[in-house]
């Protein structure tokens, strides 16, 4: 490889490692603007809380609300990073369990504060001292101010009303009951796998007509799923009765190009139309609310979550330093309740892990397409879906996730072995011919379309296709990508450990280089070295400068800086994919390059030593003559 080449090799790579950090420099992030925030200005008191919107229902209960139990939240400036509650009267709190959750309900809006799966610890650790240790459980809606199934009026994040809790044997009820005859009662049965089924009832029981106003209801927040998390697996998705929409954080961030920082955005409503279910979800972990009737809209919110302290950045140097949260409100039109009339919903609420099976299920107790949150859609999820199921079967039978990762691959690359085989074979016979293709180009340069009969004659007759190299590759695609989608939301492999790797669902870092505080992540180097060495021995495509041929063999050094902090199971799953192929390569290397002459065949001339001149066919008769004593 030429100086030059060597020179844009080298800039390529320094580009993409140093791209992000230069874009934010140049172009440091902007915070929302008032206009883009959502209007919190009713948390500094009772009379423009949820207790002032309900106020308007009457003038005698406006004086009723605005001296009543409603808390009072603080006001935060547009962009802060917290928001503090301070009830003006105190909160009780009741708490539902079973083996596998724990349900904390909250007087303040009558809600589900957090709710805390038993099963998953909230941090994976390589320490062996600290793996037998008692660690903390996987919390959702944790660390944020808004409980689940808590009702805001007027506008979101409009206060909360005061509701008293009771539990019986199957169920809990928070019930709420103003002096101008609203009351709202929410009764909550737990039931398995991880669902709970909340019923809603506003009812109007004085003797006048009363003007509810636009109420949102809050199905959850999602948060992230540790202090690492950056964020780009979490998001929102909604199902409009036709196709399930997805909005992750690129859509709040707002980047122009994709790239380049621009004006962040906090709100997203949803397109007009029904609502059959709605989720937030972060990599591992979902909230899903189905209304047993479709909502007519959606609304999510992104909050910003506080810093982590400089103990919490010590302890984790990959911490994310501006951590946030989506939070998903149903949302409903102003109506008006005649005496004695009422309104009675039914909420199903799933709060667990994103476990394909699990879902599965629910999808069809509900009817609706629940697994979409598992990202497995389109023409990639079909394979996705089949390389998880396998990878569980063959968990079942007692092998790790990392040694199954490593047999389906195996079972991957023999399915297309033979097809892979004839490509090599059809490469290598191709790089063979491409003297005399070179010859057969020179002499027809002056009439293209003539060249190209010859050369498709000449590769006919020779038994090979230039499409061959390409066609294996394209057929393995959807394995790649589908075992793409479903190592990055198979929460099997959270946790799951491999030689030196004890979480195959994360980078798997062994130490951070002091210098340069970059991470040394083993996985993706040894796939970059294990592909150059396959490169390497990879035939050139006829045709190819030299120049190019020597770029297109280094090339793999860039899927390195690409692939570097993704999962530690995906370079798994292309490192062994890589040395299966070497292998191949290995054992069909001494084969002869052309195709098996048949009875009666002459043998291939070799090619001439000038691409001048008359034709390889021409000019080997004559060097037979000249032979001849």
């Amino acid at each position: 490889m030429d100086r030059k080449s060597i020179f844009i090799l080298v800039l390529s790579i320094a580009g993409l490692l140093l791209w992000f950090p230069l874009v934010n420099k140049l172009y440091p992030p902007q915070e929302p603007s008032p206009e883009q925030s959502v209007d919190r200005s009713g948390q500094t008191g009772t009379e423009n809380g949820t207790a002032g919107a309900l106020a308007n229902l009457s003038e005698a209960a406006a004086l009723d609300q605005e001296n009543a139990t409603a808390p009072a939240i603080s006001a935060p400036n547009p962009g802060s990073q917290a928001t503090t509650l301070t009830p003006t009267t105190a909160e009780t709190e009741l708490t539902w369990a079973n083996e596998d959750i724990e349900y904390l309900f909250t007087s303040q809006g009558g809600g589900i504060k957090t709710v805390t799966l038993k099963q998953f610890d909230e941090t994976t650790t390589c320490d062996d001292e600290e793996a037998g240790t008692e660690t903390e459980k996987v919390k959702l809606n944790a660390g944020v101010l808004t409980p689940a199934l808590n009702i805001y009026f007027d506008r979101l994040d409009n206060g909360f009303l005061p509701f008293v809790l009771s539990e019986t044997e199957n169920s809990v009820t928070a019930e709420y009951v103003g002096s101008d005859g609203i009351r709202i009662q929410k009764t909550f049965e737990p039931g398995t796998n991880y669902v709970i089924q909340a019923t809603i009832r506003i009812e109007n029981t004085s003797a006048e007509p009363r003007n509810l106003p636009e109420r949102f209801l809050v199905t959850g927040t999602a948060t992230p799923a540790s202090v690492e998390d950056t964020g780009m697996h979490m998001g929102l998705r909604y199902h409009n009765g036709d196709d399930a929409e997805e909005v992750k954080e690129s859509w709040f961030a707002n980047r122009t190009l994709g790239c380049f920082p621009g004006t962040p955005r906090t709100l997203y409503p949803s397109e007009p139309g029904a609502v059959h279910w709605a989720s937030v979800e972060n990599q591992f972990f979902a909230m899903i609310a189905i209304p047993d009737e479709p909502a007519p809209g959606l609304v999510t919110e992104q909050l910003l979550l506080p810093v982590p302290g400089p103990d919490v950045i010590a302890e984790h140097p990959k911490a994310n330093k501006a951590p946030k949260a989506y939070q998903n409100a149903l949302t409903y039109p102003a109506q008006t309740l005649q005496p004695g009339e009422f309104i009675e919903q039914t909420f199903q609420l799933f709060t667990g892990p994103k476990e394909y099976n699990t879902l599965a299920k629910f999808s069809k107790q509900t009817g609706h397409e629940i697994d979409s949150v598992m990202g497995f859609d389109g023409f990639f999820g079909f394979f996705a879906k089949i390389l998880l199921l396998s990878m569980n079967g063959l968990n079942g039978f007692g092998l790790s996730y990392g040694f199954a990762i490593v047999v389906i691959t195996v079972i991957v690359k023999l399915l297309f072995w033979p097809l892979t085989q004839a490509s090599t074979r059809s490469m290598k016979r191709m790089s063979a011919l491409q003297p005399q293709m070179k010859a057969l180009q020179d002499k027809y340069k002056d009439d293209p379309q003539k060249m190209n009969r010859k050369l498709m004659e000449f590769m006919r007759e020779n038994k090979v296709s230039p499409l061959g190299g390409c066609l294996p590759i394209l057929l393995q695609l959807p394995v790649f990508f589908g075992f793409y989608a479903m190592l990055q939301s198979a929460i099997e492999l959270r946790g799951a450990s491999f030689l030196w790797t004890c979480d195959l669902s994360k980078p798997d870092t062994l130490f951070i280089i002091p210098a340069l505080g970059i991470p040394f992540n083993l996985w993706p180097i040894l796939m970059g070295a294990a592909q150059l060495w396959q490169t390497s021995m990879t035939p050139p495509s006829p045709g190819m400068d030299p120049a190019q041929q020597k770029i297109m063999r280094y090339m793999p050094l860039m899927f390195v800086f690409i692939l570097y902090n993704f999962s530690a199971g995906l370079a798994l799953y292309w490192t062994v994919q890589n040395l299966l192929s070497i292998i191949q390569m290995k054992l069909i290397k001494n084969e002869p390059t052309g195709p098996k002459p048949g009875p009666g065949a002459k043998p291939t001339p070799p090619a001439p030593r000038s691409g001048s001149g008359p034709d390889w066919s021409q000019s080997y008769r004559k060097t037979k003559k000249k032979k001849q004593p």
